[in-house]
């Protein structure tokens, strides 16, 4: 029964390292906890080479069918703007009015992703661009209007689909109304349930089909029935209304929960055991080996304790890999020669000089 607990709670996270490649450390807790996948930031990024060894050498030690994941949106959110080039915006590409240059945006971040191995970039944004989180969100956000994000992220999505590369809808439920920054503190969204159903809702509606993974944020809405429990340890927002109400059946995935959003909130403990409990799949830890210890041993003493919560635990983990099976089950793509590096980089600032003279275009 320890294995299979082991074994469940392990394949519901998914982790970061610490450098650029992988220490005795890391090795060992890796093959203690046995993740669902791997998430790689700037400071474990060197060139494509040394990148896709570290992910081979990680991913050995995950469970099958694991995410390797990166952070690719464009503009001021691009792992890969040093080591390839830098990619222009979801504003601005969205601003251009044309569906070719949309899923041209989803293509190219593919091919960057699939060539330094990753299968899965936690893109594309959905949340609002309106006036409240203008300073916070910056170019992340395509538009204030809910179609065109929809036009936007459904174009974005069929170019990453093209390099079989997995996107990831965020930040659900919407971070729109939000004027902090949830990195270092818990947003409280004043939006109703009505203008969050209406507006910022919509993309997740129309593209629940379409979105692989679904990423929750950990802001707090208290005019809704969620009230101040952040998004991402609410039965409320990841149960009752993104699964019965919107009908999402893809993977649900948590904002890093490294973030004063929710560690201003709860302990790591408490929020790893909480989001498990709202429904999520998947718990993202992006940084430190403490607190990814911490959460796994949480979770493993909760469905030690409880037995309602190790019946949950397990059945989250089944289903969690049935759906990273349907999604994640092909080996790492083929190496990229250097010209071939070159040519891809080469592609990229075409693109972004092609975005830059399409703007205010017509669909």
């Amino acid at each position: 029964m320890t294995d299979n607990l082991r074994h469940a709670a392990g394949s519901v996270m998914v982790v970061g390292l610490s450098t650029a490649e992988l220490s005795g450390l890391e090795r060992a807790w890796l093959k203690l906890i046995r993740p669902a996948g791997i998430i790689l930031f700037r400071r474990n990024i060197i060139d494509a080479k040394q990148t896709r060894a570290v992910l081979k050498e990680a991913t050995h030690y995950c469970t099958t069918a694991h995410l390797r994941c990166i952070d690719i949106e464009g503009g001021t959110v691009d792992r890969l703007r040093d080591a390839v080039a830098p990619m222009p915006s979801a504003q601005t590409v969205a601003a251009t009015g044309k569906p070719a240059l949309m899923q041209k945006h989803g293509e190219l971040i593919a091919r960057e992703a699939s060539a330094f191995g990753f299968n899965a970039t936690l893109a594309p944004v959905l949340d609002l661009a309106l006036p409240e989180s203008a300073k916070v969100m910056g170019t992340r956000t395509a538009s204030a209007d809910p179609e065109t994000v929809v036009l936007y992220v459904r174009a974005f999505l069929n170019g990453l689909k093209v390099h079989s590369v997995a996107g990831c809808g965020k930040h659900f439920p919407g971070l729109g109304g939000g004027t902090l920054d949830s990195h270092l503190e818990t947003p409280a969204i004043d939006r109703s349930t009505a203008e969050l159903w209406r507006d910022d809702l919509v993309p997740y509606r129309q593209l629940k089909n379409e979105l692989p993974m679904v990423m929750v944020n950990h802001a707090r809405y208290p005019k809704t029935p969620g009230h101040n429990d952040p998004a991402s340890v609410s039965r409320y927002w990841i149960t009752t209304v993104l699964m019965e109400k919107i009908g999402y059946r893809g993977l649900i995935f948590s904002d890093d929960l490294e973030m004063g959003g929710i560690l201003n909130y709860m302990p790591i403990e408490e929020a790893s055991i909480a989001a498990i409990r709202a429904g999520m799949h998947l718990i993202e830890i992006g940084h430190g080996p403490e607190l990814i210890l911490r959460a796994y041993e949480a979770l493993i003493g909760e469905a030690e304790k409880s037995a309602a919560f190790r019946k949950l635990l397990i059945e989250r983990a089944r289903s969690c890999a049935r759906l990273r099976a349907a999604r994640f089950s092909t080996p790492q793509s083929a190496a990229l020669s250097s010209s071939q590096l070159s040519k891809l980089a080469e592609s990229i600032r075409a693109f972004a000089a092609k975005v830059e003279s399409s703007q205010g275009g017509a669909a």
